[in-house]
């Protein structure tokens, strides 16, 4: 059921209020708010991304003040669920930030990784103005400072069941939602007034059918939902033929002489292609000696804070770390960390898997891979990810004949592959069968996805269901 025909049914709280301050009718830029029990409570302050006109308009205003927020409880490391929490705190925000253990440890490495590029890209547009005489440029949304004031905002760490008092009627609880390392849903559950609420936040849910990390969980009950519906149209390629696909990919590539190119998300979908790379090795159906690079010092870095927490994988995986063996290493696998080494890699001509950030393409060292690729019939391009509207990703996966890449148009003829089995989101079947383990659900808000997705989901879930715009606030 959709927003008109349950608006006669819905019943709320005037006392208490939700309020959508970001990835309402669009995918990125997580924020919700949540006032209840005297507190308001801030679930998620992610970065918008996609074109450059979308990432502008994170310096827009939250949509609320940051100084009043009392809590905000963190979901998950991922930039477009963390992403403004410095501009948060350098807004004013003096408030207690929740997350569980490893959505600290990844968040840490993000927000110190983004305010690095955001300083390093107002020094390269400094010099630019200077050069053209001009006096003003754009300054970044934030600094490694504001990144250390935000860490220091970083309180209690969230267990998974375990509860947590917010404030007198309020708590909180966190579940696995098999998204990243760390991530969670959280349900929020209010004493206040003649009917308690229970408000669930479904953050990003995973994808059951990959191996590292066990499937999402929930609550069994809860009166409001709140949650994600990025694949809520389609059905995900089983991961076992995923995997079989980019083997594939790889071995007719170097039949061609060529390289294989791996625009690659660093938290996650790295770790998961190097397990999926060691298990092609270990099967047979890759090359023993050939030569990976991850060439992105973020995933490098994730990838080691993975290796920290081997009691939050699948059965199969600890397994793995209880032997003594590393899922996510292999003998032709490099890490590259420095730009020189990086430069290098662009003289090897074929025969290399290369993975580098960022995943859509829209920054960091793999758009100097694509232009060193991109325009090589014997190349392949190899998508394992989603590409948001407005996205180089997202124009190459439309079949884009030529590209913009540091000022020169590049051709595409490399060949072009897309592999959504590795999503580390839940696809429409998964949403359903998530929202349709959870009883007593009064209203359903989807969010995180675009708005053509969200009105496919709409109409197999349950109603009442809502799909809120920007800043748009309902009674509890």
């Amino acid at each position: 059921m959709t927003s008109a025909a349950a608006a006669q049914t819905w019943r709320g709280n005037g006392s208490m209020k939700l309020s959508f301050h970001g990835a309402a009718r669009s995918v990125t830029g997580s924020c919700h708010l949540v006032e209840a029990a005297g507190r308001r409570i801030l679930v998620d302050c992610g970065m918008i991304q996609g074109s450059r006109d979308l990432e502008e308009e994170n310096a827009t205003a939250f949509g609320f003040e940051p100084h009043a927020i009392d809590i905000v409880l963190l979901t998950h490391a991922h930039l477009d669920h963390c992403g403004r929490l410095p501009l948060l705190v350098k807004r004013g925000f003096r408030g207690e930030i929740i997350a569980t253990e490893a959505t600290r440890d990844l968040a840490r490495l993000v927000l110190f990784d983004a305010a690095h590029l955001q300083e390093e890209d107002t020094r390269r547009r400094q010099r630019g103005a200077h050069r053209r005489g001009v006096d003003e440029v754009e300054m970044p949304l934030f600094t490694l400072l504001d990144v250390f004031d935000t860490l220091d905002r970083f309180g209690r760490r969230a267990e998974y069941g375990a509860t947590i008092e917010l404030a007198p009627g309020l708590r909180v609880r966190f579940f696995d939602a098999g998204h990243i390392l760390g991530s969670a849903s959280v349900l929020i559950e209010i004493d206040q007034g003649d009917e308690p609420r229970r408000v669930l936040f479904s953050g990003d849910l995973g994808n059951a059918g990959r191996p590292l990390l066990a499937p999402p969980s929930a609550p069994a009950e809860a009166d409001i939902v709140v949650m994600e519906s990025t694949y809520g149209d389609r059905r995900h390629r089983p991961y076992a033929a995923s995997v079989e696909e980019l083997c594939e990919a790889i071995a007719a590539t170097f039949r061609r002489g060529g390289n294989v190119i791996i625009p690659t998300f660093a938290l996650e979908r790295a770790q998961e292609i190097l397990f999926a790379l060691r298990q092609g090795i270990e099967q047979s159906r890759l090359p023993p000696s050939m030569a990976v690079f991850l060439d992105s010092p973020l995933a490098i870095g994730a990838t080691e804070i993975f290796r920290r927490h081997p009691r939050l994988y699948s059965a199969e995986v600890a397994a793995l770390f209880a032997h003594h063996r590393d899922p996510f290493s292999f003998a032709g696998l490099h890490f590259v960390r420095e730009a020189a080494d990086s430069i290098a890699i662009n003289r090897v001509t074929g025969g290399a898997v290369i993975m580098a950030g960022s995943g859509m393409c829209t920054g960091g060292r793999v758009r100097h891979h694509l232009r060193h690729n991109l325009w090589r019939p014997e190349a392949s391009i190899v998508f394992v990810g989603f590409a948001a509207n407005g996205t180089l990703a997202r124009r190459i996966i439309d079949g884009a004949r030529q590209v913009d890449l540091f000022g020169e148009a590049i051709s595409v003829r490399a060949q072009i592959h897309t592999i959504n089995g590795f999503s580390a989101h839940a696809d429409q079947q998964e949403l359903i069968d998530w929202r349709g383990r959870i009883a007593g659900v009064e209203k359903t808000f989807l969010v995180h996805g675009e708005e053509t997705v969200m009105s496919v989901l709409a109409e197999k879930l349950p109603g009442p269901v809502e799909m809120p715009y920007q800043h748009q606030a309902f009674a509890l």
